[in-house]
């Protein structure tokens, strides 16, 4: 098998006619990789300008193009290392990265088609122990907990507007929630964390996401000890992203687990903040760390640590299926980050979650269909499809 083209594309929610929360998709490029034997691979490449990835991954010409067409697609590690050598003397980090973890999650999916397992079963299957098996559900299936924004941030507007999602996917069935206080006060900080675990009760996964708000370990300290009492699965983002020192004497005062990991790119990245950082958390993106061979590595890295992999994905369900395989493998991730249509405006996060596996009764049974899982309609694309001159 020969890999024949590689191609981008755009998608993106029309202009709404008012406004709309923060889960509005302005134009998110996907990549597709085809073969010679009419197998395709698809991913998206989450927070990478589009004109970024059409110059790095679009035709034969292309950055990464020149290097992938004519290439077997199989062993998807085999690509993954030969991209990544040919910026040994460039950019290392950042956006590369992030486009050849789309290529990688792309050649996954083409992997799986051509011998007919899901990806996970190519990683090495699930490989939780017997003796760390509480249900027998989790064997099949994985959690997602869902991020919650609002769509205005005054004081009032957070602390209602969060609540009422919550409660709303709660019915639905979702058992797992990470709320957002972003900009705000300490004091709605706590006060939203108190509301939310009196809406979801004892026995619901409740994590928080402050989104780098603080500057000083101090500060940090003092919030993040006084929500101890909600029983918080994490504590995501308190501090600058590359504060590694900072991470370190957070986490020696406070027993409230801490996460991080939404921009970093590879496992070297990963492993700085396992060694020097201190957090228990890490919280790669499938495409983002570089794909999910290097989220792979992430996860044997951290085993040994004692540190949690909750995968992030403040995206669509394409990234989400993709997310579903690392969590099947990994015997370190009880969770994965949605960011669930039913509760945001988003015409294509609907559009896309429609064809993803389904939530049921607060879980995501394992794939089984060949590859990643998901496939893009045609007519879906032409919908959304957004050209190079859209503004």
């Amino acid at each position: 098998m020969k890999i024949t083209n590689i191609a981008v594309f755009v998608l993106g929610d029309p202009k709404p006619e008012h406004a709309v929360d923060m889960a509005r998709i302005d134009a998110l490029a996907f990549v597709r990789i085809q073969t010679d034997e009419g197998i395709t691979g698809l991913s998206e490449i989450f927070t990478v300008p589009p004109g970024v990835a059409r110059a790095v991954l679009d035709g034969p010409d292309s950055f990464f193009g020149r290097l992938l067409i004519g290439e077997d697609p199989i062993h998807p590690e085999r690509l993954w290392q030969k991209l990544y050598n040919s910026m040994l003397h460039g950019n290392r980090h950042g956006w590369a990265i992030i486009c050849i973890g789309a290529v990688d999650v792309a050649l996954w999916d083409i992997f799986g088609k051509a011998v007919g397992r899901p990806v996970y079963e190519l990683l090495g299957g699930t490989t939780r122990s017997n003796h760390q098996v509480i249900t027998p559900e989790e064997r099949h299936s994985a959690t997602p907990y869902c991020t919650i924004v609002s769509d205005r941030w005054d004081r009032d507007s957070v602390l209602q507007e969060q609540v009422e999602r919550v409660v709303k996917l709660r019915e639905l069935g979702y058992r797992a929630f990470k709320i957002e206080p972003l900009n705000q006060p300490d004091e709605t900080i706590i006060e939203l964390t108190r509301r939310t675990r009196a809406a979801i009760g004892k026995d619901d996964i409740l994590c928080v996401d402050v989104g780098y708000l603080w500057n000083d370990v101090g500060h940090a300290v003092r919030v993040i000890n006084q929500l101890a009492e909600f029983d918080l699965f994490f504590f995501e983002t308190p501090l600058p992203v590359d504060a590694v020192a900072a991470y370190a004497t957070l986490t020696r005062q406070t027993t409230v687990p801490i996460a991080m990991g939404e921009h970093t790119t590879t496992r070297w990245e990963f492993l700085e903040m396992f060694e020097h950082g201190g957090i228990q958390v890490a919280q790669p993106y499938m495409t983002t760390c570089g794909g999910i061979t290097e989220a792979k590595r992430i996860v044997e890295m951290a085993r040994p640590r004692g540190v949690l992999v909750c995968p992030g994905n403040w995206s669509t369900a394409v990234l989400g299926m993709a997310t579903i395989h690392l969590a099947a493998y990994s015997p370190i991730t009880p969770i994965y980050e949605s960011a669930p249509a039913q509760v945001y405006w988003s015409p294509l996060r609907h559009a896309l979650q429609e064809l993803a596996a389904p939530v049921v009764n607060g879980v995501v049974r394992f794939p089984t269909t060949p590859g990643i899982g998901i496939e893009l309609p045609e007519d879906l694309i032409r919908h959304f499809l957004l050209t190079p001159a859209t503004p």
